[in-house]
């Protein structure tokens, strides 16, 4: 879906050499770009000549694997080292790799295509997350070769939370405190919907419906994803966190972690329908909330001072910026020394393949820029 749209970004915006169909017009970016190589998750296509990325997705991928192609590109199996290959061979002066998927396998050549000089731009949080030690090497070998991560969609997908703390916060000397905000847009979704006299399953299955949950709806109650956020934010301040040291309020009965559906059974709907026998709990938690003026939300937090990061449900007035929140946004309020007792907080639409796939082509304007 993300890479899709952002296809479709990169053609309309009449910059990318190869398109024969898009003239470049007068609004055109002042550079050319050109994509050599695509890969999804069993095929790819190679090309020095530059692919036609203008194309419908069932024009693009028509031809089979090992099939020669009429546009002189190559159509093969998957490789990564045979597409890290191509890639260095290529006789282009600056080389971008574009990571949409949620791929550990993918995230692993990171520090291999830093350290060849590679530009990397991602909505992955698997490398910015992950193990320290390949962090750290990851972040050498960029120091190395003047290789730039663009890594902004990994917290916020298209709203500038990343940019914000490196550059307007960070980067201009300000002693950041805290970090908290609503991180998931699935879960901003739930608790957004979520009201006294509602069933929390119910409100579970309103998002399964609407497309917001993962196919197993436990890797968005897990609050994994929101884990992974922070700890990336908490790495952009200096802070050297490890992902299995971050403690998390899992949504999750601990009865239901482990389950499994009976043999044909839809998943996230016989899931959902387990999850009515703790329905009961929730409602203690939300009819207590609102009794206190408070909402529910799920949020993750960085203390700086503390050295601590944590995902939790939580209580916050009516009042608070977060009980603001509508449908699926995100929200984060940076607590400083500049930014206090008010702290700067930014909010907009955390999902969706347009406003990623937007947020992904601001890195690759920002890597063009730089170059």
């Amino acid at each position: 879906m993300v890479g899709t749209e952002l296809l479709s970004q990169l053609a309309s915006a009449g910059s990318v050499v190869g398109c024969p169909g898009v003239e470049k017009s007068a609004s055109a970016l002042p550079v050319d770009m050109k994509v050599t190589a695509l890969a999804r998750s069993d095929t790819m296509i190679l090309s020095y000549d530059g692919i036609d990325v203008s194309k419908p997705q069932e024009d693009l991928w028509a031809g089979e694997a090992e099939r020669p192609r009429p546009d002189r590109a190559r159509q093969a199996a998957l490789d990564l080292d045979e597409l890290t290959n191509h890639l260095v061979d290529d006789y282009n002066g600056n080389l971008v790799v574009i990571d949409v998927t949620a791929s550990q396998a993918v995230s692993d050549y990171y520090e291999r295509w830093l350290a060849a000089g590679m530009h990397v731009i991602t909505a992955n949080k698997k490398a910015g997350s992950g193990d320290l030690k390949r962090f750290r090497a990851c972040k050498k070998a960029m120091a190395d070769t003047g290789a730039m991560w663009g890594d902004e969609t990994t917290v916020g997908a298209g709203l500038p939370i990343l940019n914000v703390l490196r550059t307007d916060l960070v980067g201009t000397g300000d002693k950041v405190k805290t970090i908290e905000g609503i991180f998931s847009g699935t879960l901003s979704y739930i608790f957004n919907t979520y009201k006294p006299g509602m069933k929390f399953s119910d409100v579970i299955t309103d998002a399964k419906e609407k497309g917001f949950t993962e196919p197993d709806p436990r890797d968005d109650l897990n609050g994994m994803d929101v884990a992974r956020k922070v700890t990336i934010l908490a790495r952009a301040c200096g802070l050297e966190v490890e992902l299995d040291a971050v403690p998390i309020e899992s949504l999750v009965p601990a009865a239901l972690e482990d389950w499994a559906p009976e043999p044909g059974e839809p998943l996230a709907d016989a899931f959902v329908a387990q999850m009515a026998a703790f329905d009961a709990e929730k409602e203690a938690l939300i009819n207590e909330a609102d009794a206190a003026g408070e909402v529910l939300r799920f949020v993750g937090r960085v203390d700086l001072d503390a050295k601590k990061v944590s995902v939790e449900l939580r209580k916050y007035p009516k009042t608070h910026p977060f009980a603001g929140t509508q449908f699926a946004d995100n929200i984060c309020a940076f607590s400083t020394e500049r930014y206090a007792p008010q702290p700067l907080v930014v909010q907009g639409p955390g999902a969706g393949a347009a406003v990623t796939a937007a947020g992904i082509f601001a890195d690759v304007i920002k890597v063009a820029q730089a170059c």
